[in-house]
Parts: structure tokens; sequence; C-alpha cells
């Protein structure tokens, strides 16, 4: 998934790197809401909560509300600002800056959530809003890096989308390509969802048990994966050195 902007990659290639990540998203939204009482990758829900908010006229929480939607925003367009920068160069390591700012947010949730109770409402806010600049930038990194493929934090539109092609399955196709791309991306989408539901089970127990320390579980995912992409990536590419070698020899 990692490889490069819209490159054709092995399924199972992006359905490894898309159900850990959306098993970051699930866990950092989930323990976030223990936290802070935020989930941090609901922006639907967050301006139905501005609009309530603006009605009952409580401007400070309508203000808290507005904070988060405009630090998704700023995690998004962070995002993809960096991709497109330093893809044009090196689009192989397109993805390397989201990622790296990613970890460092998260690790900076983790080691300051210690002293949760010191802070002002002020500073808490801000550390909630860390986490949704965190899923934003999570969210355009992922969907950039894939084609638009994966999004491993909007659930809604992935329930759209099972549901358009649950029912394309049942109708049928008459090219058996179509049909096999069509299952491969309902098996996709299918796994993202169950991917976030554990991650989230998951994130939830840690911190109800470990509190902030709960979120060195989505860091160690964010590593794997990467961990993970890299891997393939020598590998994918070793494959390639020996067949052009062979090719060579053959036409030789």
């Amino acid at each position: 998934m990692f490889q490069q902007i819209g490159q054709k990659k092995r399924f199972i290639h992006d359905l490894g790197l898309a159900a850990l990540l959306a098993m970051v998203a699930g866990s950092v939204n989930v323990a976030s809401f223990f936290a802070f009482e935020v989930l941090t990758t609901n922006v639907t829900g967050h301006v139905a909560s501005l609009a309530s908010e603006i009605v009952a006229k409580r401007w400070q929480w309508a203000m808290v509300k507005v904070l988060w939607m405009v630090m998704f925003f700023l995690g998004a367009f962070f995002s993809g600002l960096m991709i497109e920068i330093v893809g044009r160069r090196y689009p192989r390591f397109s993805h390397t800056v989201p990622l790296a700012v990613e970890l460092g947010l998260l690790i900076f949730v983790t080691y300051h959530g210690t002293h949760y109770y010191d802070y002002s409402q002020e500073l808490i806010q801000l550390l909630a809003g860390s986490l949704l600049f965190a899923m934003g930038l999570q969210n355009a990194m992922v969907t950039m890096v894939s084609g638009s493929v994966v999004r491993t934090t909007h659930l809604t539109g992935l329930f759209t989308d099972i549901g358009i092609e649950g029912a394309k399955l049942m109708v049928g196709f008459k090219d058996p390509k179509e049909k096999q791309k069509m299952r491969d991306k309902f098996t996709l989408h299918i796994i993202i969802v169950a991917s976030f539901l554990l991650g989230g089970t998951i994130g939830g127990f840690l911190y109800a048990n470990y509190l902030f320390i709960s979120f060195l579980f989505p860091i160690f995912l964010i590593v794997l994966a990467a961990s993970y992409d890299i891997a393939y990536s020598k590998l994918h590419s070793a494959k390639q050195k020996n067949k052009t070698k062979t090719l060579e020899k053959l036409s030789a």
C-alpha cells in the first residue's frame, strides 16, 4: 500500500496493511473516548454536536467542537501536502512524514497522559485534538497511497460500500474478472470493519486497565505495519531482480 500512490498491488498486501491500520483507528477511537469523551474519527457526529451546542447557546463547547473538526481537517491537509511534496521526488517514501508525525503524536499523548489530572481543561482538549489530527492524517495518507481503495476511519462510507457491493454480487456479473474484483473489494471492506471493531475492543480493554499506556498498542501496530511494508517491498524487489536476470539469461 505504501509503495506508490495509485499503484496496483497484491490483494493480500493491501488486506494486511488495511487490517493493521484499521485496528490503529479503532483502538485510538475507543481509548480517546474513554480518556476525553471524544470519538476521534466521527466528524459527522461532531458537526451534529456543534449544531446542538449552537442551539443551546453553549458557546464554549461549540468552540471545542470546532477545534476538533479543524484538527481533523488539518491532519488530512498536512498529510496530503507532505505526500504531494515528498512523493514528487521520492514516491517510495511519500508516506514517511505523515507516518512519523502520527507516531510522534501518539507518543506525545501517551507521555503527557500520565499527567492528565495536572492539566487545565484547555490542555486536555488539546490532547484530544492531537488525536483527531492523527486520525485525519492517517485517513488522508491511507486514502492517497492506496489510490482511494482503502479508508480506515470512515465506517459510514464503508458500510455504504459494503451494501452496494453486496447488492452487485447478489445480482451477479457476466465478466468473471469483474466479479472477482468486486469480491476482493467486498472482502477488504469487511476486514477493515472487523479490524476496527477488534482494535476498538482491545484499545478499550487496555485503557480500562492501563490508562494512557494503552496508546502503546496503536504505536506498536503502526511500527508493525511499516515493518511489514518494508519487508514486502524488499521481497518484491528481490523477486523482480531475479526475474529480470532469468529473462536476460534466456535471451542471451
